[in-house]
């Protein structure tokens, strides 16, 4: 991880972003909140449905609206995250948040894969989900829940150590 961060920092990208000035850094920042913002507002809505929330408004209908949104959000958040980190990244050799931060946006992605598998997401359209599969759907959204939680509440204290 440290001969990674070291190259990060040393890479064209790195000097870019020390290079650009104060406020190119600001405004990268600030791109990086609102893909988070964005990210998380829809990731929460589409998990509090999976979660039982909302029943009356189909998962589907859901799904096509958040969807994007997260997606979108992500894609700004990890670019910007990206041109962050490669400012200073060997200040983040040993910070416990960095490797706390990291596996729980893979743990999050890697439970969009599994929801995305499974019968009941696939159905959502199609029928009614039986009691078994609106669980399982509930347990996947309780997970995509705290592991983008997890993830922010990480990446804001990257700073503070």
């Amino acid at each position: 991880m440290d001969s990674l961060l070291a190259w990060l920092e040393g890479s064209a990208l790195g000097h870019a972003m020390r290079g650009a000035g104060v406020w190119a850094y600001g405004v990268v920042n600030l791109t990086h909140i609102l893909g988070i913002a964005s990210l998380f507002g829809a990731v929460l809505i589409l998990d509090l449905r999976l979660m039982g929330v909302w029943r009356q408004v189909s998962l589907a209908s859901i799904a096509r609206t958040t969807m994007p949104v997260a997606a979108a959000g992500f894609l700004v958040a990890a670019a910007s995250g990206l041109c962050l980190i490669t400012t200073n990244a060997t200040e983040y050799i040993g910070n416990p948040f960095l490797l706390v931060k990291f596996p729980a946006i893979a743990v999050a992605l890697m439970n969009v894969a599994v929801v995305r598998g499974m019968p009941a997401w696939q159905a959502r359209d199609t029928r009614e989900l039986t009691r078994h599969e609106q669980r399982r759907l509930a347990v996947a959204g309780a997970v995509s829940l705290a592991s983008w939680l997890t993830a922010i509440a990480a990446g804001r204290l990257i700073g503070y150590w």
